[in-house]
């Protein structure tokens, strides 16, 4: 696999996103917990050395079950998690950006984890749960800065944030990676993330295909049939393709399909495949 820096670590850039361990909706358990533990054990026998996560998926049971998988952990696995939302009680997803509730995230990150420090702690920007929307991060953003240096956080990242909230964060501490919305057809990202390259920051692209509303393209299924591939393969090259500061995160609950995605980081497109993905983001604009 290739590879990136994140932080001062070396991951692969094919990596795992724990949210579909969670029940339906990212909620509560999962059905089946020792086909999930299997799911992450998987990912990291097959190289897999960096997993998204947030104690807020369930709440608590994904990394519950991360810390029941995995730990102790290999030395070279980089758990990236994200603070700024909570969940209501009807599953709702709510702004959890006061000082408290920011320290208290990062105490149950750690607590269920079960680690001593956080490698990398996203902050979830919540003036939007459907997508960025402008806000001032220096309150929060503050908040999480004074927990890293007080050693329990060793990296800052930005979660659903416009380009004004990364260059706004940048001011307050260094910024590791940006995790946004991102595929072949959602593509307002774009100026964003070949500037995070020229400055060596990681970008993070979550949905790959679409995500609640999946994205239905023939232009994809024709390349992938064509490659014999799965449109989700082709989905993930792409993304692969497009800079060498992305690190993708899949997330499945089947082993199968982990084996699937990760398959990605052989897969090659020819040039005409890459022109027919590219009409897919303009066709959207």
């Amino acid at each position: 696999m290739s590879t990136y820096v994140l932080g001062n670590r070396r991951v692969n850039r094919l990596g795992y996103g724990a949210m579909q361990l969670a029940g339906p909706g990212v909620f509560g358990p999962p059905e089946n917990p020792q086909a999930a533990m299997a799911v992450l054990r998987a990912a990291v026998a097959n190289g897999v050395n960096h997993i998204d996560t947030s104690d807020f998926y369930g709440p608590h049971h994904t990394n519950q079950i991360i810390r029941k998988a995995l730990h102790p952990y290999p030395d070279d696995l980089v758990i990236v998690t994200k603070i700024g939302a909570r969940r209501g009680t009807d599953g709702a997803w709510l702004p959890a950006l006061s000082a408290q509730e920011l320290t208290q995230a990062v105490h149950d990150n750690l607590r269920n984890l079960g680690l001593d420090v956080l490698e990398v702690v996203n902050l979830r920007a919540m003036f939007s749960v459907h997508g960025p929307a402008e806000g001032s991060l220096e309150a929060p953003l503050s908040v999480l800065a004074d927990l890293q240096r007080k050693g329990l956080v060793r990296h800052i990242g930005l979660s659903n944030v416009t380009p004004a909230q990364v260059a706004q964060g940048r001011r307050i501490c260094a910024i590791v990676c940006v995790q946004n919305q991102y595929n072949l057809a959602h593509r307002m990202d774009d100026a964003l993330l070949d500037d995070l390259a020229r400055n060596n920051i990681a970008y993070t692209p979550f949905f790959p295909l679409g995500g609640f509303n999946p994205l239905q393209s023939s232009a994809l299924s024709d390349v992938a049939r064509q490659l014999d591939a799965t449109p989700m393969q082709i989905a993930l090259a792409w993304l692969l393709r497009r800079s060498p500061n992305v690190l993708l995160i899949p997330g499945t609950s089947s082993v199968v399909h982990l084996r699937e995605n990760l398959a990605v980081g052989k897969l090659e497109l020819p040039a005409d495949a890459v022109a027919a993905l590219e009409r897919i983001g303009h066709e959207a604009c």
